[in-house]
């Protein structure tokens, strides 16, 4: 099969994968979903971190000097972070939700935008190696799960009837396909920028993982529900491993 088709059915498995399973999520009733959802969180943040560190940066760091990669790296956590502050990146990953005020148009736009770029990254990684691109696009999948339970929320807080909140969704996570589309096109034309892109995302990974998803998991006490964060987490980065 051409690297180009893997890559697009690989975009459709990370933006629409955890939609899916989001949307199962919510038709568990509330105490075991409250319950359930911070494990989900729990593995996203190992899968991230996992495909970040032991995935992303290592291939760039084979064609790149070091002191390139990690100036990128730092760039990019700082591009995040100016994004989020425009409303283009944020994730949402409970009910209550700091967004939840915002406008619907803004989210929708900022989670496309997202999506978008979620499945360049998927692209690059094809492009890089086909397993590269598998482990990336389970954690795309891992961490959407959250992501999309958070757009449900908002969107249903807005009014909307559960099944337009879903067609909505599902239009956002399609933009998937063409942020692989463009990264097959416009690595085609400069593929030296690849290496590069690769650690932009890799900074985008930790971002999500750090500054959006592992503070969530520190609220509460410490008790059981915290071995069972620390397991998942490392579930989560063995099955980055396993896959790269």
């Amino acid at each position: 099969m051409p690297t180009f088709w893997i890559a697009l059915g690989l975009s459709l498995l990370g933006g629409l994968g955890g939609l899916l399973i989001a949307s199962g999520v919510l038709l568990i009733h509330d105490p075991l979903r409250a319950k359930l959802i911070p494990w989900l969180v729990s593995y996203a943040v190992g899968a991230l971190l996992g495909i970040s560190m032991m995935g992303l940066l290592p291939e760039s760091l084979s064609t790149l000097p070091s002191g390139r990669v990690f100036a990128t790296l730092l760039g990019g956590i700082m591009l995040f972070f100016i994004l989020e502050k425009l409303v283009l990146w944020r994730h949402c990953h409970t009910h209550d939700c700091e967004v939840h005020e915002s406008s619907v148009a803004s989210v929708m736009i900022g989670d496309t935008f997202h999506n978008f770029v979620d499945g360049a990254v998927i692209g690059a990684a094809v492009l890089t190696s086909i397993p590269l691109g598998v482990s990336t696009a389970i954690a795309v999948a891992a961490h959407e799960i959250p992501q999309e339970i958070g757009d449900f929320a908002i969107l249903l807080h807005a009014g909307y009837s559960r099944g337009r909140a879903l067609m909505l969704n599902v239009l956002s996570a399609l933009a998937s396909v063409a942020g692989a589309l463009g990264a097959f096109l416009a690595f085609d034309v400069v593929p030296r920028t690849l290496p590069y892109f690769l650690v932009i995302a890799a900074s985008s990974f930790l971002y999500v993982a750090m500054a959006d998803l592992i503070p969530g998991l520190h609220r509460g006490r410490t008790d059981a529900s915290s071995l069972r964060q620390i397991v998942l987490i490392a579930l989560g980065i063995f099955t980055m491993v396993w896959f790269s």
